[in-house]
């Protein structure tokens, strides 16, 4: 696999995204479709085959490809009171192999006209996933400390966030020594620059050393829950 060298996102990228909060309808979108192609769809594609090549050095057990990673531009308004078409972002995300897109803990950013972010972590897990991660966490607290307070993680994230329940899940005890982390029904990790911050010539290096600090966290959170499919899957081999 050759490494295509993508290094930032031109700054026609965020000039298109401005534009496009301003005049989001279909024939503004469909009359710039080429300037949308060149300046939004063109570079994604190469930092997600950038970013495979670099995976390969520190997590290769993560997957990186346009199919897999690129979120459509286009809006589901089905549901929604707001029927513009279109976002006003761009994202991307990059889940473990073995799991489905948005099962278990993976890397994301976005870069829209107010943000740039970069993060990761388990952001709406499966209610079987959240109890194995949970029972993980309770466990090998240590370990989990380690990682989360770990100099380099505490500078570029802060601390872990998400949601959290009023009071410790049922099955723990109110003062459980890992109170404080059971209570997440998420565990993320992000954090959010300028939107500038992806035109600059460290946007590359930067990203990578952000999901570099990020690798042990999520490595964590998808042990248990990987642990949790095989076994699953043994049982319902057995029983075939």
């Amino acid at each position: 696999m050759t490494d295509p060298h993508f290094s930032n996102f031109p700054e026609a990228s965020l000039r298109f995204l401005r534009r496009l909060k301003r005049n989001n309808n279909r024939d503004w979108f469909l009359s710039h479709k080429k300037e949308y192609e060149e300046s939004i769809r063109k570079p994604m594609e190469e930092l997600v085959e950038t970013l495979a090549v670099e995976f390969l050095r520190f997590a290769p057990e993560v997957q990186a490809s346009p199919r897999v990673s690129l979120y459509r531009i286009h809006r589901d308004t089905r549901f929604s009171k707001d029927k513009t078409p279109y976002k006003t972002h761009v994202a991307a995300v990059f889940p473990y192999k073995g799991l489905a897109r948005h099962e278990g803990a993976g890397f994301y950013f976005h870069i829209s006209t107010e943000e740039l972010l970069i993060g990761g972590g388990l952001y709406s897990p499966l209610p079987e996933d959240l109890q194995v991660v949970r029972a993980a966490i309770a466990a090998d607290l240590p370990r989990f400390s380690r990682i989360v307070k770990d100099r380099r993680f505490r500078r570029l994230f802060g601390e872990v966030s998400g949601e959290q329940l009023a009071r410790v899940p049922r099955g723990y005890p109110a003062d459980h020594k890992a109170a404080s982390y059971l209570k997440f029904k998420q565990f993320l990790a992000a954090q959010v620059l300028l939107p500038a911050a992806a035109t600059s010539p460290g946007f590359r290096k930067n990203l990578v050393e952000a999901f570099k600090a990020l690798t042990p966290f999520l490595r964590f959170l998808n042990e248990p829950i990987l642990k949790s499919r095989r076994q699953k899957q043994r049982q319902e081999s057995l029983l075939a």
